[in-house]
């Protein structure tokens, strides 16, 4: 039985690249396609997002050596925002119970959207597992096991899986130029932090996507030129740092720097890469979505992954990275002065979450809402790892924070609510509301110099 389990909600629910491409089969059988369209539309699906995730996984391995050199060249001990770490401690305690929290959260997330006029249907599977696991954990160290564990986690991040796409689509909207798609990644308070400082600062200010360059410089207006002129200091900065005797494990007896400069341009590849796809995947993924919005879920919209945002503002992308990591590594040094953990600077999440945010500033408050709401952003997925970390650690788990601030939102509201900290949760949940309502609410129409291109 456990197996069965396992293959239904791990091998097929939790493989986000399946769940995708059954979703769009299903789309298009209930709109009658004929059998080539169906076969198409679901390979194209299929293949868009797999080549989407190919580009992030190149992403990820050049991130992953520019975050160890970083943290080795100069010399910083800390927290690390590791999510896979902390789902692989609880899935071997609580395998059976995580994998089914997740199913019960795809559930309700149907459920409420097919009630509700919250027509979100959250398709980012990664995100979900992580949801699931934080909801799993938190209720079995407060005493919870069964069915009353697994309802737990999986209704409340079921309502997540629903509240969060809406709270961020008003955003989405402006940078879309559409309904079409939701954002699907639980990240969306600290976006929604950077769009409120974005619209306080941003005022007038010209989107990252006009710039206006001397003749000499016009070659900086081709997207993955501007983002290599940006990325290769970025790698070689930290590579003098950490020196050649350290690289020389990575680099096969290439050149340390020669090495640290071929993966700041594997990085720009990456990105090509997760463009193609993703342009691929709307392409394909939002008209076969049509049938199970008319058939199962009127109007339903499909949430998905941060990088189907990045096409629309690419210049907004590297200066929300940029300004989050410029913010966490402020935050890294200042928290602990005040008694909080360290948390050392995620150059994941600064990019894929600091990307998005620079998206998301870019929206409301043009280069400075990008610039100044990605610094705060930073200091934001900073301090909420910091403050989660005691609770964790009287968990078991040391050294290591989750990095997803509405992740680590549910882990502290439901941590405090097990705890009966009821003033705790109502006012995190006012701020949340407070946020939301101050983003979404009566603004003017976007200037037109903040009008970005379309896919």
């Amino acid at each position: 039985m456990n197996s069965v389990i396992n293959f239904l909600v791990k091998d097929l629910l939790g493989q986000a690249s399946i769940l995708i491409a059954f979703i769009a089969l299903v789309g298009l059988l209930l709109q009658k396609k004929s059998a080539g369209k169906v076969v198409e539309g679901t390979f194209k699906t299929l293949l868009g997002f797999l080549i989407m995730m190919a580009g992030i996984n190149i992403i990820v391995g050049t991130l992953t050596f520019l975050n160890t050199i970083f943290t080795h060249g100069f010399g910083m001990q800390g927290y690390i925002t590791d999510v896979a770490a902390i789902a692989g401690l609880a899935n071997r305690e609580l395998g059976s119970e995580v994998a089914l929290t997740l199913l019960v959260i795809f559930i309700v997330n149907i459920i409420i959207a097919r009630l509700t006029p919250f027509k979100y249907i959250f398709l980012t599977g990664q995100a979900l597992l992580w949801m699931a696991t934080i909801g799993a954990v938190i209720g079995y160290k407060a005493g919870l096991t069964g069915l009353p564990l697994i309802l737990t986690g999986g209704i409340f991040g079921g309502v997540m899986a629903v509240v969060m796409p809406a709270l961020a689509q008003p955003v989405v909207r402006r940078i879309t130029d559409s309904d079409d798609v939701a954002l699907g990644h639980f990240c969306t308070i600290g976006y929604l932090v950077t769009a409120a400082v974005a619209k306080v600062v941003g005022k007038g200010s010209r989107s990252t996507e006009d710039l206006k360059l001397p003749d000499n410089f016009k070659f900086l207006q081709d997207t993955y030129l501007s983002m290599a002129v940006v990325m290769v200091p970025m790698y070689l900065i930290p590579a003098l740092a950490a020196g050649p005797a350290f690289i020389a494990q990575y680099s096969s007896g290439m050149n340390y720097l020669m090495y640290a400069f071929m993966q700041s341009i594997q990085f720009v590849c990456g990105v090509f890469v997760l463009y193609s796809g993703v342009r691929l995947l709307l392409n394909e993924l939002v008209p076969a979505f049509r049938g199970i919005a008319m058939r199962i879920v009127p109007d339903a919209k499909p949430a998905l992954d941060c990088p189907v945002m990045f096409p629309y503002a690419p210049n907004a992308v590297i200066v929300g990275f940029l300004a989050t990591t410029l913010g966490s590594v402020v935050g890294m040094l200042v928290f602990p002065m005040f008694g909080l953990a360290m948390i050392l600077p995620g150059l994941l999440t600064n990019f894929f979450a600091g990307g998005t945010a620079g998206v998301f500033g870019n929206a409301l408050g043009g280069r400075r809402g990008a610039m100044i709401g990605g610094f705060v952003h930073g200091l934001f997925i900073t301090l909420l790892p910091a403050i989660l970390v005691p609770m964790l650690e009287s968990y078991g788990f040391t050294g290591v924070t989750f990095s997803d601030s509405d992740v680590i939102s549910t882990g502290l509201v439901l941590g405090h609510a097990f705890q009966n900290n009821w003033l705790f949760v109502a006012l995190f949940i006012v701020f949340i509301t407070l946020i939301a309502w101050f983003v979404n609410g009566k603004s003017p129409k976007p200037h037109e110099e903040n009008i970005h291109e379309t896919l």
